[in-house]
C-alpha cells in the first residue's frame, strides 16, 4: 500500500461490508462532520447516524448510511464498526436501499416481537396449569 492511501474496514455483525484500499474518509460524530486523509495522525471517535464518504483511487465517490458506530484510524487502516450499514455508490439510490434495508429490519423485530410474545404467553400457561396442578 502506498503513502496515498488507506485500509477502509466497515464492519456490521454479520459480517463485512467494506474491505477496501481508500483515499479519503468521510464521517460525521457528534461534534461535526470530520475528513480523515492517510497521513493523518491517528484517531477515534464514536459516530452518529449518518452517510459515511470514501473514495477509491479513481475518484470513485462512494457512500455508506451508518447507524451509530465507532471508528479507529491506526495508521493506514480505518476501522468502522456499527450496528447496521447499507452501502451504495449513487447518493441518490442510497435512500431507497436504506428504506428498504430498514423496513426489512422493522419486519424481522416485528417477527421476533411475535416469537417473544408466543413464548411468554406459553410460559405463562404452563406456569398456570402447574398452580393448578399443585393447588387444585
Amino acid at each position: 500500500m502506498n503513502d496515498a492511501r488507506m485500509r477502509l474496514q466497515l464492519m456490521v455483525p454479520t459480517g463485512i461490508l467494506v474491505n477496501s484500499e481508500v483515499t479519503k474518509v468521510i464521517a460525521v460524530a457528534e461534534n461535526g462532520a470530520f475528513c480523515l486523509l492517510p497521513r493523518h495522525i491517528d484517531f477515534a471517535t464514536a459516530l452518529i447516524p449518518d452517510v459515511l464518504y470514501f473514495y477509491t483511487d479513481d475518484g470513485q465517490e462512494n457512500y455508506v448510511a451508518l447507524d451509530n458506530g465507532v471508528l479507529v484510524k491506526c495508521g493506514r487502516d480505518v476501522f468502522v464498526s456499527t450496528l447496521n450499514g447499507v452501502q451504495g455508490t449513487d447518493i441518490d439510490q442510497l435512500q431507497d436501499l436504506i428504506e428498504k434495508h430498514f423496513l426489512e429490519l422493522d419486519e424481522q423485530e416485528r417477527k421476533a416481537r411475535t416469537a417473544l410474545a408466543r413464548l411468554e404467553a406459553g410460559t405463562l400457561r404452563r406456569f398456570s396449569e402447574m398452580q393448578e396442578m399443585f393447588h387444585g
